[in-house]
């Protein structure tokens, strides 16, 4: 009798999801059938088939897809993706009218699917709606959390971190082994992140560092499968695989991590948050009980923007750095040239410090073509307030925009051969190679919206100038201290990983072989 019963209530079930599918299929194909009427105004767009939209357009790197349709079907189109709609943006000038004339009404980010599963909803900085919190945690951020006297004050840090990487490295070089680089430099930067923002580092105890660098990989992980739910519409809030009840696992194993945390910065009574053992929680933690701040913080504040800046800076500064060892060991020449750079400017007797930085112009040259080549974000994601018009085309309110920052710097209109790695192109006096014409160098807090890897603008990236410091400071490190053979190989792979990463599709493992020992 009970197996009857269940199968009578299992049919019921299959029923009343096939009906719901059902509903849903019919509404989309009479949806997609108005849209594929003539509209005046809007985008253009590409041929769309039925429900799925222009899914079957995709492969399996989506910023070089878009790129593809962009190029037949112009610089701003729009995209059904499923049950999702949007526009995607594809060179300078439009991003200029996005980014910077229209910027206060496209000061706002979508929210995705993932949202709904987040413990901190409401309170992430990153996503958050433009008002009263969103511009007090920016000021927050420019004037404390990540200012340059902040910055300055934790150089130590930085470079205490990148020196552990090298020791590491000159054991490895001892044994003859080879290493992982990627593994390498994805614990470095999460040790630096940690380390500044609440003193903790993966030889704490606990191994508070890295459980968070473990989390945030898995987040990343099923966040992003969760937000390709997108596409199925109201079907996607049935977390019909289960992605949603894993986010908010991992959320709450994050939450619990942070709360000891905090309550052991408590326990300390910091009551100078300004001074030199500050980090960025004892200065949240100054604003959450301070009664007269002009925003009130929670706890979630707190822990949703750490939460934030991990998953913003660790994987996003690895893939950085990971790239540019991959881009300099494959350029016999610029390796020579950034070498004998470092070698006149330090010296031979010392190991390269933060210091040294604004006087290695060529190092800097080639971080910021690697930046160009490949951005840590390949999107900058906006929806804009209001009805508007951007390059002659009507945009509607709450319209999802995509900036496709990949495409943009790598638009042959706006670069000399954008498809190679050359840093002089960011040096005064760069002919274009091969009598390409003049292209002086650009400067990325000029107004040229060719080179936008921090994004621009009210939402542009607060932390650019940590990353920055950080990836400067490690390439200088690695390229001074070790020559370096590939494993299986002459040269690095550089197939991109699939989907909306950001980082090389295979790991970075080679043989560091020590030509300098600061130690």
């Amino acid at each position: 009798m009970d197996a009857a019963g269940d199968s009578v209530w299992c049919s019921i079930f299959v029923s009343f999801l096939a009906l719901l599918v059902l509903t849903f299929l019919v509404k989309s194909l009479r949806s997609r059938t108005r849209n594929c009427s003539p509209k005046v105004g809007a985008p253009p767009s590409p041929p769309a088939l039925p429900i799925i939209g222009h899914l079957h357009l995709l492969g399996s790197v989506i910023p070089k897809s878009f790129q593809t349709l962009a190029r037949q079907y112009g610089p701003l189109i729009q995209l059904h993706l499923g049950a999702s709609t949007c526009v995607v943006v594809s060179n300078a000038q439009v991003a200029k009218e996005v980014m910077k004339t229209h910027d206060l009404n496209f000061c706002y980010r979508p929210q995705f699917g993932s949202s709904d599963y987040f413990q901190y909803k409401g309170s992430y900085f990153i996503t958050a709606p433009y008002g009263p919190y969103w511009r007090f945690m920016k000021k927050l951020c420019v004037t404390q959390l990540l200012s340059s006297s902040q910055l300055g004050r934790f150089m130590h840090i930085r470079e205490q971190e990148i020196k552990n990487l090298l020791k590491s490295l000159i054991v490895c070089s001892t044994e003859g082994r080879a290493t992982d680089l990627s593994l390498d430099l994805t614990a470095m930067t999460n040790n630096i992140l940690c380390r500044m923002a609440m003193s903790t580092t993966c030889l704490d105890k606990g191994n508070h560092a890295e459980e968070i660098q473990g989390l945030v990989r898995e987040f990343l992980h099923v966040g992003a499968k969760l937000s390709m739910g997108e596409v199925l519409g109201p079907l996607g809030k049935l977390d019909l695989f289960g992605y949603g009840k894993k986010l908010v696992k991992i959320v709450h194993k994050f939450d619990q991590i942070l709360e000891r945390i905090l309550e052991e910065h408590e326990l300390k009574n910091t009551n100078d948050c300004q001074g030199p053992t500050g980090d960025m929680m004892d200065i949240l933690l100054q604003v959450y009980k301070d009664p007269n701040a002009q925003v009130r913080l929670t706890r979630n504040d707190i822990k949703a923007f750490f939460l934030d800046i991990f998953l913003a800076g660790t994987h996003t500064s690895s893939a950085a750095l990971q790239w540019a060892m991959a881009e300099i060991m494959n350029n016999q020449r610029v390796l020579k040239k950034l070498k004998a750079e470092i070698d006149e400017v330090v010296g031979t007797n010392r190991l390269v410090s933060e210091s040294d930085l604004p006087n290695l112009h060529y190092l800097q040259a080639v971080v910021k073509e690697v930046l160009r080549l490949h951005p840590t974000a390949p999107f900058a994601l906006r929806q804009s307030a209001e009805d508007c018009k951007i390059n002659g085309y009507d945009l509607k309110g709450q319209t999802r925009t995509l900036i496709n920052v990949y495409a943009i710097m790598r638009d042959p209109e706006a670069w000399v051969h954008p498809e190679e790695f050359i840093p002089e192109r960011f040096l005064d006096g760069f002919d274009g190679i091969n009598g390409g014409g003049q292209q002086r160098m650009i400067k990325m807090d000029g107004d040229d919206f060719r080179y936008i890897p921090f994004g621009f603008g009210r939402r542009g990236c607060p932390g650019s100038s940590l990353a920055l410091t950080v990836i400067q400071g490690t390439i200088a490190a690695l390229i001074q201290c070790f020559e370096w053979k590939i494993k299986g190989g002459d040269r690095v792979h550089m197939e991109e990983g699939s989907s909306f990463s950001a980082g090389l599709a295979k790991p970075l493992v080679c043989y560091p072989v020590t030509c300098f020992n600061p130690f």
